[in-house]
């Protein structure tokens, strides 16, 4: 995608060939910062502290980490070690173990002295992959905005919310739950974003409003809690948001806040849709509400903010009493009949088992 009309992904394999570079998502909307990544503990630092986040861009430095990994050391001990430190980085996004199986599966039955050329191929090859899937998801997610547009007015825009960031910011390029407006957009649609602004971490007012600002698109920056009385006066067409797991009966986790906004649209006939790629999708359990691990970030998260100052220097403040207890679950699960549908690189599915397994019966297999 575009930054001020010049193209940039998320992370990328720099000049010499071996270190990884990846935009600073900690240090957006307000400067923009290339963090250099050398080894798999650079990896792992960078994937628990945020530097990089979402499910799919995840995955994507998970399996560069491994081949860092692997380039200084590519013994059988190296890779356990490499593979357990980078799974322990963050346990509810499923992103992370699919890409570090594909690099474990890979590499185990290889020669140490083949490794690490093999772990920048696959690196190399899942970070195209997840490009390829989001213009799949694009595409699919097209034709929805398409339709309602076709029933506006001249000049009236369809108007999309959003929660949280599933933009380019957290794939390769692209994004999920974007995928659909940016194309939209560069045809010509037009189109209005809604942008929760998603506490604890404001995802959407500090990335999702950055990135569709530097490309151009429509739109409006929203306390978390807006949604439902958007939707109550029809000011909203249609939901669309991304997720860190789905379940393979269509339960899906995503960011907090979530299930309250799908729990909105279903009250006010308003379409909910979740855009997944399919490494997103976890056929080893059902029950999202009982089997996902949610994550508990740290109280600092919830108990500070951090901005521009008017002066310009960024700051970070104290917004809750001291001595108050604090907690901070980073994610819940929308059960599956909240959702209207799930947007893949395989076309509009069900969220339902037999609808996901019959679009992607190699990953369902053995489940």
């Amino acid at each position: 995608m575009k930054v001020d009309g010049r193209h940039f992904r998320s992370i990328w394999l720099e000049d010499d060939g071996w270190t990884v570079g990846a935009i600073d998502q900690r240090r957006l909307p307000h400067e923009f910062v290339v963090a250099h990544i050398a080894s798999a503990e650079d990896a792992t630092e960078a994937i628990r502290s945020m530097l990089v986040r979402g499910a799919p861009l995840i995955g994507a430095t998970a399996a560069y980490g491994m081949a860092l990994a692997m380039r200084t050391g590519a013994s059988d001990p190296a890779l356990d070690r490499a593979y357990a430190m980078l799974l322990a980085a963050r346990p509810t996004a499923i992103n992370l173990k699919w890409a570090l199986d594909e690099m474990q599966r890979l590499l185990r039955p290889l020669p140490a002295s083949e490794r690490a050329a093999a772990a920048y191929k696959r690196a190399g090859e899942i970070a195209e992959e997840d490009v390829a899937i989001n213009q799949g998801i694009g595409r699919h997610g097209l034709a929805l905005i398409e339709q309602i547009a076709a029933r506006k007015r001249p000049g009236e825009p369809v108007n999309i919310l959003t929660h949280c960031n599933a933009g380019w910011l957290a794939t390769v390029d692209w994004g999920t739950a974007t995928a659909p407006i940016y194309l939209a957009h560069d045809r010509g649609l037009k189109v209005h974003v809604w942008v929760d602004e998603t506490r604890p971490r404001n995802q959407g007012a500090s990335l999702t409003a950055w990135e569709l600002g530097h490309h151009g698109v429509p739109h409006t920056v929203i306390a978390d809690n807006t949604g439902g009385h958007l939707m109550q006066h029809r000011m909203v067409d249609l939901a669309i948001v991304g997720t860190d797991r789905v379940t393979a009966s269509g339960d899906v986790c995503n960011k907090i806040g979530t299930y309250l906004k799908a729990l909105a649209a279903h009250d006010n006939g308003v379409p909910f849709y979740v855009a997944l790629p399919s490494p997103t999708i976890d056929f080893s359990i059902d029950d999202g509400i009982r089997q996902i691990p949610i994550e508990q970030r740290s109280t600092e998260e919830v108990a500070t903010m951090t901005g521009r100052t008017a002066d310009g220097r960024v700051e970070t403040v104290r917004v809750v009493p001291d001595g108050s207890p604090v907690a901070n679950y980073a994610f819940d699960v929308t059960p599956a009949r909240l959702v209207t549908g799930l947007i893949t690189e395989r076309g509009l599915l069900r969220p339902e088992r037999a609808a996901l397994a019959s679009a992607f019966p190699e990953r369902s297999a053995g489940h």
